[in-house]
Formats: structure tokens, C-alpha cells, sequence
């Protein structure tokens, strides 16, 4: 299939959707050099990137349209290469991005390719979530917490308990199936919480079927 990311980032509220896609591609090619030295993903062919990687970080956005236009705090929790971080960065700079890891080398490439793209609105944390939870500079200060493609959501959300606003919330990117088995732990688990699944969404090209379980306080 050809796929149209300028069209599909602009239908999802990025606002400069051309510049979007040429800086995507730009870090596609930051990431496949990247690769060489480190196993950051196997995903690096364009079409494979775009869908994979690209459309499904922002697919969050149609879920929650406040993230195009509001200003606030994001923490990726396992941010592996950059998804969504770098994506959402990219694409809005309304947010103020913590892309955080345990693994150095992780860290050190999504730091780097921030700083060749340009980004501003992004800086790294390396360490564990669950021992950063502990820390007061780490405690009532993001108004989202997500994460995609890591540990179950019950574990990310215990290890984070304390990473959120008052009145913020956790967002985790799930397939179909993981929301129906992980979906249920945290409603009998977290009672102080509120937690739902949205539709399910599914991206072109049969690249694949995305839900996001959303908890906030009672």
C-alpha cells in the first residue's frame, strides 16, 4: 500500500503535518544508522516505520485530542527508542516530554536523536521508574504517564503510582488483547482508580489493532 502519513497526521491534529513526516523521516534514517551499533528495533524500513512506529505513536491523539492542543506533562515509561516520545514531541510542542529508561544505551540514542531533530520540548531520565517514584522531584509532577509496548499496565501504574498530578492520568498503549487481560487486574487491584478501555482502533495496511486502557483518581 502507499501510505499517506502527512495526511493521516494532519487528520489526527499535528499542525504542521509536512514538516511532521520530513522530520520523521529524518529520524527513520538517524535510527537505521543508530541500529548498526545497537538492537534498538527491527523496524526500520520506511513504509514498516511509518505505520509501525510513527501511526501508532500518535494514535493516542485520537483518543485524546487534548494532547494536539493543551500544554502538559508527558512521562514515556520504558521509552525504548523514542515511541511515542520522539513521535509526540515531534509532532506537538505543546508537551513537555520525560522519555525515560533503564537501559543506558536506550537513553543515550533517544537524547541524541532529540538534539538532531531539534526537540526542545523532550529531555531523559535514565534510571528505574519504580525506584524514581520514590523521589520527590519525580512525585505530582506529570499530567500524563504512558507507555508502550513495555510491562503489563498494573506493574508500569504501581511502579508510578506517584508520578501523577492530581488530576492527572495514566494512558498505556495495548493490543486487543492485552487490554482484556490486564484491563480486569487494575480495576480489581487500583479500587482508588478509575480505568477504561477504548475502542479499538486499527491502523492501515493491516499494520495492527490498537486500544488504550486510560485510569484516573476517583
Amino acid at each position: 500500500m502507499n501510505f499517506d502519513l502527512v495526511e493521516f497526521a494532519g487528520n489526527l491534529g499535528v499542525p504542521e503535518p509536512e514538516k511532521f513526516a520530513a522530520k520523521s523521516e529524518i529520524l527513520r534514517q538517524i535510527l537505521e544508522e543508530a541500529n548498526r551499533q545497537i538492537n534498538l528495533t527491527r523496524i526500520t524500513a520506511p513504509e514498516d516505520f511509518q505505520l509501525k512506529h510513527v501511526a501508532d505513536s500518535l494514535l493516542i491523539a485520537a483518543v485524546h485530542p487534548e494532547i494536539t492542543e493543551k500544554s502538559l506533562s508527558i512521562a514515556d515509561i520504558g521509552c525504548g527508542a523514542g515511541f511515542p516520545s520522539l513521535i509526540l514531541a515531534l509532532a506537538f510542542d505543546n508537551l513537555q516530554i520525560t522519555s525515560i529508561d533503564s537501559t543506558g544505551k536506550k537513553v543515550n540514542f533517544v537524547a541524541s536523536a532529540a538534539n538532531a531533530l531539534g526537540l526542545k520540548n523532550l529531555h531523559t531520565v535514565h534510571g528505574r521508574a519504580v525506584e524514581l517514584n520514590r523521589k520527590k522531584e519525580f512525585q505530582n509532577r506529570f499530567d500524563i504517564i504512558t507507555a508502550r509496548a513495555v510491562a503489563p499496565a498494573p506493574s508500569i501504574y504501581r511502579e508510578t503510582s506517584r508520578f501523577a498530578k492530581r488530576d492527572g492520568r495514566w494512558i498505556f498503549y495495548k493490543t486487543p488483547g492485552q487490554s482484556a487481560e490486564e484491563l480486569p487486574e487494575l480495576i480489581s487491584g487500583c479500587k482508588d482508580m478509575q480505568w477504561i478501555s477504548s475502542d479499538e482502533i486499527t491502523l492501515p495496511g493491516d499494520a495492527g489493532t490498537r486500544v488504550f486502557i486510560s485510569g484516573l483518581r476517583k
